[in-house]
């Protein structure tokens, strides 16, 4: 094995000089707002013992010193940290009182993102985000850098992470120079090649070599050009309002506040109109969060990946490479049932569940735009009548579509949502759906599969029934699907263990920039939305998809939380 350059080998590069000024104010707001907790009571006995001008003069005094403490703390903290980029990993070193060195390794990434806050965006600088596949914080970021800056960084850790090394030459060049192309003789290996996908003005600009802190020179950093996009699907604003009205948190607010409003007429007392405030506070913070995190939102292809944008006062740029996504809801409540639209989401390891925002794939789309948003993550999903398959899911009921329904005993236990519990096998991902009223649909690829298990509740063993389960990696999906016959599930729980094993030991290689071009959408998908791509890619192994054995159990087809 080749050794590990040394650590002053890399070209360690600081943040933005304005960081200082950006942090400093959040440890002033910390601060003066303890203070100000604590010293609620006590402003009268300052007044009292100071008088009124200088208890003001002192109490500024304690602010400005806070502040000179504050923004000198950041400052420090901000010349000792650094970062470096290599070929295998993104290096962050921070921590003024206690050090701190974090590697990002790039195989493991899962997503890398732009974020711009308010204040920010108002210095021009922003924020990269690098989620790899770990715990809770294995996040690194990088904040803050100029926008231009972090834009060209994401680039350049998305194409190394893709495969591309400096010096790798683009593809006309490497077509030219070998006799009959790439597939000729002497074509340079796949350590050396570049996607085929990839424009040549995307190949790297190399730079002058630094000096080095030890006398010598460090390695060049090189330049690379963000991969071309083209749009997908954006979401039209009206339709995002619309969607906000037509849930349901304002209107079981306005109910709450009526209710509230009757009561104060027949008790004739005001004590339950304080119980609205919180509410409001609630309802409130909802409406915000959905018009601030789902504005803009705009979704495109590009070589590196599924490139998502949106916010409002935050601006948000996501980039999550091929094969990244774990699993995808589709969920739809009863008011948007009419125009039918639907929230997609995704599990992205490393996002985790408090990514709310992070993890939507669209948030109101259209039956069509639900279809190409599954093809990003999946191109092929596995039958031959890929929107008939995702109709039977959206909207059928009992065995529509293939589907293997839960038995007419589940009615015991779910009496209005029995008929929609179902599970499809295809040849590349497993489909759930369940909910009568708040509609539930969930994919997950075959090699995303983390681990299985069939769960029975006293009640289930009385009715042989059983919940089938298959885990991924934290985020908003949860796929399961319930009250299915004991014996189905549990051929399910070894049948799926097998396709997930088969499907990762012939799953696409992780840099993708090197591999051939993946497979366009499906015509009947693609064409539904103007999405880009046509003809259908290569269908997978055929399975057997009914159930042929019983069992129970759990299985664990890769290592618990192994995110590709």
């Amino acid at each position: 094995m080749p050794e590990q350059a040394p650590e002053d080998a890399y070209d360690w590069r600081r943040m933005h000089p304005v960081t200082p000024a950006l942090r400093g104010w959040k440890v002033l707001a910390a601060v003066v707002a303890a203070i100000g907790f604590q010293l609620s009571d006590d402003v009268g006995s300052l007044v009292e013992r100071f008088g009124p001008g200088r208890a003001w003069l002192v109490l500024l005094g304690l602010l400005a010193l806070v502040a000179l403490v504050g923004f000198a703390y950041s400052a420090l903290a901000w010349r000792v940290t650094r970062y470096a980029v290599t070929d295998e990993a993104v290096h962050l070193r921070q921590g003024l009182l206690f050090r701190q060195q974090r590697q990002a390794r790039l195989d493991r990434l899962q997503a890398v993102d732009v974020v711009q806050p308010l204040l920010a965006r108002l210095f021009g600088l922003a924020q990269l985000n690098l989620e790899v596949a770990g715990g809770t914080g294995s996040a690194v970021q990088l904040a803050f850098l100029r926008e231009a800056d972090a834009e060209g960084l994401r680039a350049q850790i998305l194409a190394l992470a893709a495969g591309l090394r400096p010096g790798a030459p683009s593809p006309a060049t490497a077509e030219d120079a070998v006799p009959g192309g790439p597939a000729g003789e002497g074509a340079p290996s796949s350590a050396d090649a570049v996607a085929p996908g990839l424009p040549a003005d995307a190949a790297l600009a190399g730079q002058p070599a630094r000096a080095g802190a030890a006398g010598g020179t460090r390695p060049a950093v090189p330049a690379f050009e963000a991969a071309p996009e083209q749009v997908v699907y954006e979401l039209p604003m009206p339709r995002l309002v619309r969607s906000i009205v037509r849930s349901t948190a304002p209107w079981v607010f306005l109910a709450a506040v009526v209710g509230a409003l009757v009561a104060v007429v027949v008790t004739r007392e005001v004590g339950p109109l304080f119980l609205v405030g919180p509410g409001a506070l609630g309802v409130g913070g909802y409406v915000w969060g959905r018009l601030n995190g789902a504005a803009t939102f705009r979704a495109a292809t590009s070589p590196d990946g599924i490139r998502l944008r949106h916010g409002l006062t935050e601006k948000r740029t996501q980039t999550v490479p091929p094969g990244r996504v774990q699993a995808v809801r589709l969920t739809q409540g009863p008011l948007w049932r009419g125009p039918d639209w639907w929230r997609v989401e995704m599990n992205v390891a490393g996002y985790g569940p408090e990514a709310s925002n992070a993890s939507v794939l669209h948030p109101v789309a259209t039956r069509q735009e639900a279809a190409v948003a599954l093809w990003l993550v999946l191109p092929d999903v596995g039958t031959d009548d890929p929107l008939g398959a995702l109709d039977a899911a959206c909207r059928g009921t009992v065995d529509d579509g293939g589907f293997t329904p839960a038995p007419r005993r589940a009615r015991w236990l779910d009496p209005l949502g029995w008929r929609r519990h179902g599970v499809l096998v295809t040849r590349t991902a497993l489909l759930m759906r369940s909910g009568r009223w708040w509609r539930t649909v969930v994919v997950v690829p075959h090699e995303r599969t983390q681990s299985l298990a069939v769960t029975q509740g006293p009640v289930q063993r009385r009715l042989a029934l059983a919940t089938f389960v298959a885990h991924s990696t934290p985020g908003p999906v949860s796929p399961q699907v319930a009250h299915l016959d004991a014996a189905v599930a549990g051929a399910l729980l070894g049948e799926q263990s097998e396709r997930a094993r088969h499907a990762r030991a012939v799953a696409g290689p992780e840099l993708w920039m090197r591999a051939a071009e993946a497979p366009h959408a499906p015509a009947s998908i693609g064409s539904a939305a103007g999405a880009p791509g046509a003809g259908a890619p290569p269908a997978g192994p055929e399975v057997d998809t009914s159930p042929t054995a019983a069992g129970t159990g759990t299985t664990s087809p890769s290592a618990p939380g192994d995110a590709p």
